[in-house]
């Protein structure tokens, strides 16, 4: 099975690799450390070596830079293997359909993870802003949306707004309980009262169906990938989620979506034997931006169905105390770059006989860590991250990738204006 280097260990004038075998990456790695002081050069370097060895990869990039400089490197022989989720590629929309789902189950988890997301995107601090009553409306409407055959995100508001396409999707309903909220409850409610409840309800998604970009992306019934085909297929999956292209809040909300889509993909391998989950790795810069809740769930049990996390962002205060610790009691592998005096006095008695000092003062591009070795972490020590690599000059991979990547997984822009135009009638 394939190591891969993290970096270099100089000791007494010696020289030696710091590499992590197969199995525990399954257990994954995390990078903490402030910003321009070399994490995206770990994660980079890590994922071309799984290029390189053939491995399946999903490298979600909140700036652009990491994938760009991937996308340079890709060898020849893996040209086929790249889906490149580009959202500022306006001409060339790639469907992203959270509510997408199969059996009844796959549908109970995108609706709870669907008001997981509005809580990230809307209410992170559990505030009041979005509530039981928004929950309650969002849980039904999404499980509405998802008994007829298509059908997505952007459809939620038009089921409140629209009788026609409400009996519409009230046809296929089985679930009583989803049945009686509308036959029941809606129906009897006053029209002051619904008026009143709807404004609020419509404008969370109104950032959304007021954006062309977002429309012609949310807006498609079929997804242009599945993260189990991408899994099963070793796949290298990169999402430019920039937001200086396509916004932070639209960043944020297609990471998250990425990120229920592969949740859900991972979570259905419980019916497979442990022998033919085909291992996957993950990379996720400023993760922070795209775990909701049940991104604990994923720590604490991805590692038996075969995906290897890799995490990175710049400040403890940046995580909620239930993935803080998520982190810390299921992450194998930690680096630690220079961070803040506050981090140094958290992390420091992990990483003894490592100071506060030493952590607060480390050169770019130095690391401390605590390696796992055979399902043990080590006691700490320093690294330095690899010498970048220069793209290799003239070959043009990166044009070919995306050129095959818009080929086999997007549509022209014309197709899905007039395809979403069709279905709104």
């Amino acid at each position: 099975m394939n190591r891969v280097t993290i970096g270099i260990n100089e000791f007494r004038g010696k020289r030696s690799p710091i590499t992590l075998a197969a199995p525990d990456r399954l257990r994954h790695l995390y990078l903490l450390g402030k910003t321009g002081v070399g994490k995206s050069s770990v994660f980079q370097d890590l994922c071309l070596q799984d290029i390189r060895n053939g491995e399946g990869v999903c490298f979600m990039d909140p700036h652009g830079d990491s994938v760009e400089w991937l996308l340079a490197r890709i060898p020849r022989e893996r040209l086929k293997d790249v889906v490149l989720f580009d959202p500022g590629d306006a001409l060339h929309p790639f469907g992203l359909n959270l509510l997408e789902a199969g059996d009844d189950a796959e549908k109970g988890f995108l609706a709870s993870e669907c008001i997981r997301i509005f809580y990230k995107l809307f209410d992170p601090q559990r505030s009041g802003i979005i509530g039981p009553q928004f929950e309650h409306w969002l849980r039904n409407a999404a499980l509405t949306v998802m008994a007829g055959p298509g059908g997505s995100l952007l459809d939620i508001p038009r089921l409140f707004i629209d009788p026609g396409f409400e009996r519409e999707r009230r046809r296929f309903l089985t679930d009583a309980t989803v049945i009686d909220f509308w036959a029941k409850q809606m129906a009897h409610t006053s029209s002051f009262h619904k008026s009143e409840m709807l404004n609020y309800f419509l404008s969370k998604f109104g950032p959304f169906l007021s954006d062309p970009l977002m429309r012609t992306i949310m807006g498609q019934r079929v997804n242009s990938f599945r993260f189990a085909d991408l899994i099963d297929n070793r796949s290298i999956f990169l999402a430019n989620l920039s937001k200086g292209r396509i916004g932070e809040t639209n960043a944020h909300l297609l990471g998250l979506i990425l990120l229920a889509r592969l949740q859900s993909a991972v979570f259905a391998r419980a019916g497979r034997s442990a022998d033919v989950r085909t291992p996957y790795y993950l990379y996720v810069d400023e993760f922070q931006n795209f775990a909701t809740d049940t991104f604990e769930s994923l720590l604490s049990e991805s590692r038996k169905y075969g995906l290897g996390i890799h995490l990175a962002h710049q400040y403890l205060a940046q995580l909620t105390d239930g993935i803080r610790e998520a982190v810390f009691g299921n992450v194998g592998t930690q680096l630690a770059f220079e961070v803040s005096a506050e981090d140094a006095k958290v992390i420091a008695p992990g990483f003894a006989p490592v100071t506060e000092s030493d952590l607060t003062n480390l050169p770019r591009y130095h690391f401390y860590i605590r390696l796992m070795i055979e399902g043990k972490t080590s006691q700490a020590f320093s690294g330095i991250t690899l010498p970048p690599e220069p793209a290799p000059p003239g070959v043009g991979m990166r044009e070919k990738a995306v050129a095959l990547s818009r080929l086999a997984h997007g549509w022209p822009l014309p197709f899905v204006e007039a395809t979403l135009q069709q279905e709104r009638g």
